[in-house]
C-alpha cells in the first residue's frame, strides 16, 4: 500500500487499526449472541427482553459498519471471514443452545463489560497515536456499551 500522508505514521496507523479490529470482532460476537437471544428468549419477560435485545443488536449492527470503515480509513482491512473474527475476538460466542432468560441477561452483561474494557484499551492506543477520529469513535462505543451494561445490570436487581 502506498504510504498515507494523513499525519499518522504507518506503525501508529497499523496499531490503531488492529485495536479497532479487535473491538469490531468483539462487537460482532456480541451482536450475533444478542440477535440469537432475541430469537430464542422465553419466559415471563419475553416481550420486554425480545424488544430490548432487538434494540441492542440493531445498534451494534450499525456500529459494525462504522468500526470497519474506520479500519479502512486507516488504510488497513477489516476481517472478512468468521474465522478471522473468531481469531481476533476475546469474547466467547453463544452456546449451542439458548440459555434461560436470566442467563442471557448475565451473559450479555459480562460481554458488554468485557467490550468496554477492550474498547478502553483501544482508546489508549488511539490516544497514544494522536488519532482523534478513532479516539472519538471508541469513546462513543464505550458510552453505548456502558449504558447497555447499566440497563442489563438493572434487570438483575
Amino acid at each position: 500500500m502506498e504510504k498515507m500522508k494523513a499525519g499518522l505514521g504507518n506503525e501508529a496507523r497499523k496499531a490503531v487499526a488492529d485495536a479497532v479490529n479487535g473491538v469490531l470482532a468483539d462487537t460482532y460476537v456480541v451482536y450475533q449472541k444478542t440477535h440469537a437471544y432475541h430469537w430464542n428468549v422465553t419466559g415471563p419477560q419475553f416481550h420486554q427482553l425480545h424488544v430490548m435485545f432487538e434494540e441492542q443488536y440493531r445498534e451494534m449492527w450499525a456500529a459494525l459498519d462504522v468500526l470497519a470503515e474506520r479500519t479502512r480509513a486507516l488504510g488497513e482491512f477489516a476481517p472478512v471471514s468468521a474465522e478471522a473474527f473468531a481469531a481476533l475476538a476475546s469474547i466467547r460466542s453463544a452456546d449451542k443452545t439458548a440459555p434461560a432468560a436470566d442467563q442471557m441477561i448475565a451473559n450479555l452483561l459480562a460481554d458488554h463489560e468485557a467490550l468496554i474494557r477492550r474498547t478502553r484499551e483501544a482508546l489508549c492506543i488511539a490516544e497514544e497515536a494522536d488519532d482523534a477520529a478513532s479516539a472519538d469513535l471508541l469513546t462513543q462505543r464505550i458510552q453505548t456499551h456502558e449504558k447497555t451494561a447499566w440497563m442489563l445490570r438493572a434487570m438483575t436487581q
